[in-house]
């Protein structure tokens, strides 16, 4: 059985796998039915937070947010 004779190292094991986080970010999106952002298929808006016409994230408003602080 071939044994490699010198460790790979994360900088070229990073380059080879590379190419299929690049793959997540360039396939087709979809728009949002309730606020009509692009979304990638099969997720949660990130900006209203529904999925399918169900509430699945809560997402606070920028008001809110600035009263609490």
């Amino acid at each position: 059985m071939a044994v490699p004779k010198k460790k790979t190292s994360c900088a070229r094991k990073g380059k080879r796998h590379a190419g299929h986080t690049h793959k997540l970010y360039s396939k087709t999106t979809i728009s949002c039915s309730n606020c009509g952002d692009h979304v990638m298929p099969h997720h949660a808006c990130p900006a209203c937070g529904q999925y399918k016409g169900r509430e699945i994230i809560e997402i606070k408003a920028e008001k809110e947010v600035e009263e609490n602080e």
